[in-house]
């Protein structure tokens, strides 16, 4: 593992901003997904305007979707037509990612998302973002995953990468509050488009 393969990343939900990009680059912050649509309909314009700012300094930027129960396909479709514009889905970016904290949210609304964004973007590689206890106790991914899906878990423990808990496509450990590792044996080239 290089440098490149250890550095760090945020993800940044509603409202979150970053103030100086160029500033969180050079303490080698080297990837960012932020939270861009929610639901069927839902735009955050701020987070797409924190999404182009942290492109202009050479972040692997990525764009995220929270999901909300039911219309899989409606919300694969708008997080495609909002993202797309913006450069998200350009070579270099972070993959698309879904953030599925929401309890009613469930495998099959998962696996149909994803098939919905694949067809709609042209892309295989998406990251799919959960909470600890969701990967343990309501998540099944086996019925989802595949080789070009990567598992994101939220564990603030305090330990970049090392989350405590294993599955052979967790690439992603959020440590901290909006601060991330990539999880050994990937590396940041393995979630990049």
């Amino acid at each position: 593992m290089d440098e490149q393969d250890a550095a760090g990343g945020i993800n940044l939900s509603h409202h979150e901003t970053v103030r100086d990009w160029g500033a969180a680059r050079a303490a080698g912050i080297r990837f960012a997904s932020i939270t861009i649509t929610e639901g069927m309909n839902w735009t955050d314009p701020a987070a797409c305007k924190q999404l182009g700012l942290a492109q202009r300094v050479g972040m692997h930027t990525g764009a995220r979707h929270f999901a909300r129960p039911g219309a899989a396909n409606e919300q694969a479709e708008h997080f495609v037509r909002t993202a797309r514009p913006l450069g998200a889905f350009a070579p270099g970016a972070l993959a698309p990612a879904l953030d599925v904290r929401v309890a009613a949210v469930d495998d099959r609304f998962i696996r149909s998302w994803i098939k919905a964004v694949r067809g709609a973007s042209q892309l295989r590689r998406v990251l799919v973002y959960a909470e600890y206890e969701d990967w343990l106790h309501r998540l099944r991914p086996a019925k989802w995953v595949d080789d070009e899906v990567m598992l994101w878990l939220t564990r603030h423990n305090g330990i970049p990468g090392r989350p405590g808990w294993f599955h052979s496509r967790l690439s992603l450990h959020q440590h901290e509050s909006g601060r991330d590792a990539v999880v050994y044996p990937f590396t940041l080239a393995d979630l990049l488009l």
